[in-house]
């Protein structure tokens, strides 16, 4: 378990670790500088994961099964992001170790999951196998129009809560159909060579989620400086969750 400033979420659980590029979503990675620092550490999970000299991951991914009982450790019930250093999904991932993962979590109901991929076609391809824990949620990163295919594959699964992370939203999602989907997270690129993001592009998200009736959490604007910048929106912050599993 690790402790974490993330907004939507109490703690993160990286069973795997390491990844590749996916889509534009990936070019200013948070989780490759990350690991890089934990690499110089000395933290044996992250060493050899980044290319030497490059801001990119090498390709490598790791299964942990040493971390796959570390649910069962955490009496307080929380919200747990899956694997935020890599994605469950990655096809250097097994199927095996997957459905050990999903076995956890099924095994610690007291604690919400929130699984992450830029991948939902394989969990599309898994679908019948995973069995779904109703405290699991599958979401899919959709950070501009060119995936929103992802979309589709992901109202197709059979979990209980399915949600987008447009973080990094770096263009206009003029095209979402939120059918089937339960919570939406909006956030700008963060770090020093963060890409901005308009406005409008986010209020459209936000009005579109009031009229489908889905969750709206706005994370950050971003930019060089997030902090700064902060998280309202038109004057207010939002910080909505899917109910009643919220």
């Amino acid at each position: 378990m690790t402790s974490t400033s993330i907004e939507w979420t109490d703690t993160t659980w990286n069973p795997v670790t390491g990844c590749t590029r996916a889509s534009a979503g990936c070019d200013n990675c948070y989780a490759v500088a990350m690991t890089r620092r934990l690499a110089a550490m000395g933290s044996p999970k992250y060493v050899g994961l980044v290319r030497p000299g490059k801001a990119h991951f090498n390709g490598q991914l790791r299964e942990h099964r040493d971390s796959l009982d570390e649910p069962f450790t955490w009496k307080r019930p929380r919200r747990v992001f899956v694997n935020s250093m890599s994605d469950l999904f990655h096809p250097g991932v097994s199927d095996a170790f997957i459905l050990d993962v999903f076995d956890r979590m099924r095994r610690t109901p007291r604690h919400h999951y929130q699984v992450l991929t830029k991948r939902p076609e394989r969990v599309l391809e898994m679908n019948a196998a995973l069995d779904w824990p109703a405290n699991v949620w599958m979401g899919t990163s959709v950070e501009d129009e060119r995936v929103l295919e992802r979309v589709d594959a992901l109202r197709e699964l059979s979990a209980a809560v399915r949600f987008l992370s447009c973080e990094p939203l770096i263009g206009p999602l003029d095209g979402l159909d939120l059918t089937g989907i339960h919570w939406v997270i909006v956030g700008g690129e963060s770090g020093p060579h963060a890409r901005p993001m308009r406005p409008e592009w986010a209020r459209a998200i936000r009005d579109r989620c009031a009229a489908a009736g889905v969750a709206f959490f706005f994370k950050q604007w971003g930019g060089v400086n997030k902090k700064r910048a902060g998280r309202l929106l038109d004057g207010r912050t939002h910080e909505a969750f899917p109910v009643p599993l919220a």
